[in-house]
């Protein structure tokens, strides 16, 4: 029997080339890489401190859940000029999305247009830098529903009389302004017996606050009571009346996280802590990041998830709602890990 021609055999190298081939081609097709995760960086006001940590825990659930990638870099201080720096890297990383919490708006409006001119989207959270280029700002809760809380909180246990002060942070930061604003026009309005005799600055450092409170403690025998505009000048107050051993004198309220000012809460050298969720900020801040860098739209109501069913949108101020403030008291505080 006579072997295969050579024309055979030619035709079916011919042949065994092809199958290769294509077998190479549909290998080479089936292993190509995965489109890498949206990119999502958070810069706070200061790294390091548990309201922002609790915020960065509420980020990386979300990004566990949504398939994103989210990493927090913050400034060792409240200085702006470390925020600029932090965002100028970020864009020669060429993040996807920058969210930011602006210790000074006036200051980063510049970085953040750059950004946007470098097609990176920017978002603000925890604190807006309206007239800037960010695209959306992630609210807490609006700032006359967190500054009412505030000063009802305190003139309740003040009897709604006698000479109060504030102990803020950032002096430019716009939150706490906007709130401040609101507890001044709220306070006037509603209780006239009631006199603010200073609003100070601490930063976001907590032993700074001490020593202002226990300042304005000597500056003014009259005081009553003091709000910490912030979650280190909270527990600061609080501090600052114990050590006076001025409890039950002059009574503390404040921004302050759970577990931070629980202490104060025990033994009443706070009142009651005016909060939110951190945490449920912190996923819905990376929800939003990831709706804007896949061009979905922001409806008037957003179902997030099983927690955040309804959240609201602006779309006139662009800012996203998380919802209403949280009174933090004994009753409550151990039900948040933060």
């Amino acid at each position: 029997m006579r072997g295969p021609t050579k024309t055979f055999r030619l035709v079916a190298a011919l042949l065994l080339g092809a199958a290769l081939a294509l077998g190479g081609c549909s290998e080479r097709l089936g292993s190509a890489p995965a489109p890498s995760p949206t990119q999502i960086a958070f810069v706070p006001k200061i790294a390091r401190i548990p309201y922002f940590d609790a915020m960065n825990t509420g980020g990386l659930e979300a990004a566990k859940q949504l398939g994103v990638e989210w990493y927090t870099t913050g400034p060792a201080t409240v200085d702006p000029a470390e925020q600029v720096k932090i965002l100028r890297d970020l864009i020669a990383k060429k993040v996807d999305v920058i969210v930011v919490a602006p210790n000074d708006p006036a200051v980063l409006a510049p970085v953040i247009a750059e950004a946007r001119t470098k097609g990176i989207h920017v978002l603000t959270s925890d604190t807006d830098a309206p007239g800037t280029q960010r695209e959306v700002f992630v609210n807490q809760a609006t700032a006359q529903g967190i500054g009412s809380a505030l000063v009802n909180a305190l003139m309740a246990r003040t009897g709604g009389t006698g000479q109060y002060a504030i102990v803020s942070c950032g002096p430019a930061a716009e939150n706490l302004n906007a709130w401040i604003a609101v507890q001044k026009e709220y306070a006037a309005a509603n209780y006239p017996k009631a006199q603010l005799v200073e609003t100070v600055y601490a930063g976001e450092d907590q032993a700074t606050a001490t020593t202002m409170a226990k300042d304005l403690m000597a500056r003014h025998p009259g005081l009553t009571g003091l709000i910490g505009e912030c979650s280190t000048s909270a527990p600061g107050v609080a501090k600052a009346v114990r050590e006076q051993q001025k409890i039950g004198q002059v009574f503390t309220v404040g921004v302050g996280t759970p577990q931070a000012i629980k202490p104060f809460l025990l033994d009443g050298s706070c009142s009651q802590s005016v909060l939110w969720n951190v945490e449920s900020l912190g996923y819905l801040t990376a929800w939003t990041a990831k709706q804007i860098a896949d061009g979905k739209p922001l409806n008037p109501v957003n179902k997030v998830s099983l927690e955040l069913p309804a959240v609201k949108y602006d779309s006139a101020t662009k800012t996203v709602l998380l919802g209403d403030p949280l009174l933090i008291t004994t009753d409550n505080v151990d039900q948040f890990k933060y």
